[in-house]
C-alpha cells in the first residue's frame, strides 16, 4: 500500500496487538476510578456510557469518514488508505485491526476530550467512561477480525458475521456498525432485509 517500507510495516499490525497494549491501561483506569472514590454501583453505569460512546463513534467514523470519497486524487487516496484497502482485501489479517500508531493518538485525544467535556463529573467518572470506550473499541477490533477470519457458529456470532458481510458484499449503502447494529436501527440504515442479503456469507 505504501512505497516506503517503514510506513508499510507500520500500516500492518498483529490482531492481538491492541488487546496486549490496551488491556493493562484499561485495568489501570478502572482502578483509578475505584481509587478515586467512585461508588461501585456507579462504575458499571459509567463504563456502559463509555461503551455507548464508542458505538456511536464507530458508526459515525465508518459512515461519514471511512467511506467519504471526494473527486480529487488526494481524496481517493485518503479513502483507500483509511478504509478502501480493507474493502479491496477484506481478508488481509494484518489490516483488520487498528494499528497502534493510530489507536494510541486516538485514545489519547479521546481521553483529553473527555477530561474537558466531562470535567464537572470529576476524574473518577471520566476514567470509568474511558474504560468503557476502550472496551467498546477492543470489542470492535475483535468482532471485526472474527467476522472475516472465524466461522462464527453461535447464533449471535453468525448473525454479526452476516450483518457485516452484507455491508461488504451486496453493495448496499448501509450497515455501518461493526460491533453492534444499534445505531443502524436508530438511524434506519440497516438496509433491505431480503433473502439475498440474509444468506450472504464470507468465503
Amino acid at each position: 500500500m505504501f512505497e516506503t517500507p517503514l510506513i508499510e510495516a507500520f500500516s500492518r499490525v498483529h490482531p492481538a496487538a491492541p488487546f496486549v497494549f490496551w488491556t493493562p491501561f484499561l485495568f489501570y483506569f478502572l482502578y483509578r476510578a475505584y481509587d478515586g472514590g467512585l461508588a461501585l454501583a456507579v462504575i458499571p453505569v459509567a463504563v456502559l456510557a463509555g461503551v455507548l460512546l464508542w458505538s456511536i463513534t464507530e458508526y459515525v467514523l465508518h459512515r461519514f469518514v471511512f467511506h467519504r470519497i471526494t473527486g480529487t486524487f488526494a481524496g481517493r487516496r485518503l479513502y483507500f488508505v483509511l478504509h478502501g484497502v480493507h474493502h479491496d482485501y477484506p481478508t488481509d489479517g494484518s489490516r483488520l485491526v487498528m494499528p497502534l500508531g493510530v489507536s494510541i493518538p486516538m485514545g489519547t485525544a479521546v481521553y483529553l476530550l473527555l477530561r474537558v467535556a466531562l470535567a464537572p463529573l470529576g476524574g473518577a467518572v471520566i476514567d470509568a467512561v474511558f474504560v468503557g470506550f476502550g472496551i467498546g473499541y477492543l470489542a470492535y477490533d475483535g468482532i471485526h477480525y472474527a467476522t472475516h477470519h472465524f466461522r462464527m457458529k453461535s447464533k449471535l456470532g453468525s448473525w454479526l458475521k452476516r450483518y457485516h458481510m452484507v455491508h461488504h458484499h451486496t453493495g448496499e449503502n448501509a450497515r455501518w456498525g461493526v460491533s453492534s447494529p444499534l445505531w443502524d436501527w436508530v438511524f434506519g440504515t440497516m438496509g433491505e432485509t431480503t433473502q439475498k442479503t440474509a444468506t450472504v456469507v464470507d468465503r
